[in-house]
C-alpha cells in the first residue's frame, strides 16, 4: 500500500531545547535509548517530559527482525561495566519517578544479558530508591534460569513484547517463537507472583481483528496484566511495509475488549509504543497493590 500517514499519526514538533538537554545527559553518560535507536515517533513528547527508555548492552543486536530499526549489522561489543552506574546517574539527573530499562538481543552472552539487567536495577535502586523500575526484556532464548536471575532483583514491572500474531511470526520475527513468548510470561508469574507483567503488540502488518483478539486471550491465559497496542510504522524502505493504517476506533475497540477479558490496563492507540506513558503504571500499582513475595525456586 502507499505509505501515506493519515492525520491521526501526525505528531507535534518537539520543543528541541528540552530534547537537547536530555540528549546532552545521555551523550555525557555514554547511554543509548530505544527512543533514538528504534526511531520512535514519540521521542519529542517523551524527551520533553524528561523521560526515556534506556537501551542497555547495545546498540548492536544479534537478531535481524525486519520490522525493527535497531542495528544488527554491527558486531556486539563487550558489556560496559560502567553502564549500570551511568544509567543510575541519568535517572538521578532526570529525576525519573519511573524508568524503563530495555536491551537489544544478546544471544552471544551465556545469560542473554540477565546479569547486566540486575546490575542496572541494583544501581538505580541505590541512587534513586523511590523510582519504580520496569524491565523490557528479550526472550533470553528460553533460559528460565536467566529469567529468574532478573526477577530476583524484583523489578516492579516485567515487560516482554509479543510483537505480532502467530501467523506472522516467521515473516516478522523469524528468530522468535510465539509459544516461547507466552511461556516467558507464564514463568514470570510462577517465579515472582507479585510482579506486574506487561506485553505489547504492533498492528498494521496484515493481521485480522480476530487474530489480535486471539493474542489478547492468549496473554490473559498466562495472567498478563498490562497490554500495549500500537500502529507499526515502516522505519526505512529496507523494512517490512505497512499493510494497513488502523483507525483510532479499532484501537479503542481493542482497549474495551482487553478490559472486558481482565487486563488491568490496556493502552491502545495509533502512537502507542511499549514504553509510551509507562509511568502510568505507578497509579495502577496504587489501585491494584500486591504484597511482595520471595522469588520462587526454579
Amino acid at each position: 500500500m502507499e505509505n501515506v500517514k493519515p492525520d491521526w499519526l501526525r505528531v507535534k514538533a518537539p520543543q528541541w531545547e528540552r530534547v537537547g538537554s536530555v540528549k546532552e545527559i545521555l551523550r555525557d553518560l555514554n547511554l543509548n535509548t530505544v527512543c533514538e535507536e528504534a526511531s520512535c515517533p514519540n521521542i519529542g513528547e517523551c524527551f520533553n517530559r524528561g523521560t526515556a527508555t534506556f537501551l542497555i548492552m547495545g546498540p548492536a543486536c544479534t537478531r535481524a527482525c525486519p520490522y525493527c530499526d535497531i542495528d544488527f549489522e554491527k558486531k556486539p561489543q563487550p558489556l560496559d561495566p560502567l553502564e549500570p552506574l551511568n544509567l543510575a546517574e541519568a535517572v538521578r539527573r532526570l529525576k525519573l519517578n519511573h524508568v524503563v530499562i530495555t536491551s537489544v538481543n544478546r544471544d552471544d552472552l551465556p545469560d542473554g544479558g540477565a546479569s547486566q539487567f540486575v546490575r542496572c536495577i541494583e544501581e538505580t535502586r541505590r541512587v534513586s530508591p523511590g523510582t519504580t523500575i520496569e524491565v523490557l526484556i528479550p526472550d533470553l532464548c528460553g533460559d528460565w534460569d536467566a529469567l529468574a536471575v532478573i526477577l530476583a532483583a524484583k523489578p516492579e514491572v516485567l515487560n516482554h513484547n509479543t510483537e505480532t500474531i502467530p501467523r506472522l511470526y516467521r515473516r516478522t520475527r523469524p528468530q522468535g517463537d510465539y509459544q516461547r513468548t507466552l511461556e516467558l510470561m507464564r514463568q514470570t508469574r510462577r517465579l515472582l507472583p507479585s510482579v506486574y507483567t506487561k506485553s505489547g503488540i504492533m498492528v498494521g502488518l496484515g493481521e485480522t481483528d480476530e487474530e489480535v483478539r486471539e493474542v489478547m486471550r492468549d496473554l490473559r491465559s498466562v495472567d498478563c496484566d498490562i497490554l500495549t497496542i500500537g500502529q507499526y510504522l515502516q522505519p526505512t524502505q529496507k523494512h517490512l511495509g505497512v499493510q494497513e493504517f488502523v483507525t483510532p476506533e479499532q484501537f479503542e475497540a481493542w482497549r474495551v475488549y482487553g478490559e472486558e477479558i481482565g487486563f488491568l490496563q490496556v493502552v491502545s492507540s495509533p502512537l502507542t509504543r511499549s514504553s509510551y506513558h509507562a509511568e502510568q503504571v505507578r497509579s495502577l500499582m496504587e489501585r491494584y497493590p500486591r504484597v511482595a513475595e520471595p522469588i520462587a525456586a526454579s
